[in-house]
């Protein structure tokens, strides 16, 4: 949401002035109009650092939309209808999740199905999540499909909570050694390269390297955060073009562990996806094509934007998957070729999403299992390496003047 300043007349031709908050101009008009006023200007209003620190608290996060969606769900479950169900939200909501409910509430009032006010909300509701609604209205089962969004949403939390979970120890410890290797390179080392220094001494090897280190680092800091900063921009004009964020997806996927992980855990979220959408009554072409949409990783894009159009050619579904084998492995195209001769996509799409979670657990377990005990032996090796660098010629001073 964006806030516009407006000038304008009211209906005694006295000039007011004010502010509005809605995603566009023309939206922003429609609200000062529907004050009463004739509007003279409007303009947006430029923001400050405290405004992007405002939006970022009060954005409108995936967790929300679950609960709102869970909360609807019960709601016309119950009997209530729509209008009646997302006026109690907007009352119990609150910030920016409030004012969403409300131009909800505001459309589907005006004559909107409720799918084409879901779509006027920007980025806030899913391609897949609108085309679910709408096939809801449809077939007027709008309950149903808001119940199964709820749990798909639901799971897809729990599932992203257990592999952030998961990595949280490793990269809290990798950070904390990275911090501390930088603090002793930049402060500790050089007052201990002066001490030495005074008394002349000969210093052994590893503290000679340390020493090297230390003072590259602390001469040529500048020139590594502007490289750093440097290489950062390039990769991220690189990702940014279509070559470039395929080939850097294709890399990703080659990735010891991690590419497998990250397959199988976009692979997990894509096939509970399409399993909903089927279940819904969504054709398995239309679903192919949205969840295309969705997906970021470019491999996956492409496979399943090519899989659409060999579906649409009259391919089987099971034939375009194992075209791809680079983005989906053969026990998806052998399930789905059994969902196909059997007519129980909906079942196997959900088996196989299944599977494809516990295999992710499994991977995720296997990644932290791995990661732990390098990063001890590295966390332990690089101690070792600074005490003895640090303790040696101190012993070596000592036994001189012994």
């Amino acid at each position: 949401m964006k806030r516009f300043y407006y000038k304008a007349k009211n209906k005694d031709n006295q000039l007011v002035t004010g502010e509005v908050e809605a995603q566009d101009e023309q939206n922003a008009a429609r609200l000062v109009r529907g004050k009463g006023l004739t509007v003279i200007s409007i303009r947006p209003i430029a923001g400050s650092i405290f405004d992007f620190f405002k939006k970022y608290r009060e954005r409108i996060t995936s967790k929300d939309i679950s609960t709102f969606t869970r909360q609807l769900s019960t709601m016309i479950n119950a009997g209530l209808p729509l209008t009646e169900g997302l006026l109690i939200l907007r009352s119990q909501s609150k910030g920016t999740m409030q004012k969403m409910v409300s131009q909800l509430l505001s459309e589907v009032e005006g004559g909107e199905a409720f799918s084409s006010a879901l779509q006027k909300q920007g980025k806030i509701f899913s391609t897949t999540y609108i085309a679910l609604i709408k096939s809801g209205e449809l077939g007027g089962v709008l309950d149903d499909v808001l119940a199964k969004l709820a749990d798909n949403m639901e799971k897809q939390q729990e599932f992203a909570g257990k592999v952030k979970g998961a990595l949280i120890y490793p990269v809290i410890v990798i950070v904390g050694m990275v911090a501390v290797a930088i603090v002793m390179m930049l402060f500790v080392i050089p007052k201990l390269t002066s001490l030495y220094s005074e008394f002349g001494a000969t210093l052994p090897l590893p503290t000679r390297i340390l020493m090297g280190i230390s003072g590259f680092m602390l001469k040529a800091w500048p020139l590594m955060l502007i490289l750093l900063g440097f290489g950062i921009y390039l990769y991220s004009s690189y990702r940014k073009s279509p070559i470039g964020r395929k080939k850097t997806d294709e890399l990703l996927f080659k990735l010891p562990i991690i590419g497998d992980l990250q397959r199988q855990v976009i692979l997990t979220d894509i096939t509970r996806t399409l399993s909903m959408m089927v279940g819904a009554g969504v054709s398995i072409l239309d679903g192919l094509n949205i969840t295309s949409e969705v997906v970021s990783n470019m491999v996956i894009k492409d496979a399943l934007k090519d899989a659409a159009k060999q579906v649409e050619k009259g391919f089987p579904v099971a034939f375009s998957f194992a075209k791809h084998p680079e983005a989906f492995p053969y026990i998806l195209s052998q399930m789905v070729a059994v969902g196909e001769e059997t007519g129980k996509m909906e079942d196997v799409l959900k088996k196989i999403s299944h599977v494809f979670e516990v295999e992710s657990d499994e991977q995720v377990k296997n990644l932290t299992a791995a990661i732990e005990p390098l990063v001890m032996i590295v966390l332990g090796v690089g101690v070792g390496f600074l005490v003895i660098a640090v303790i040696l010629p101190i012993y070596n001073l000592t036994s001189q003047f012994s």
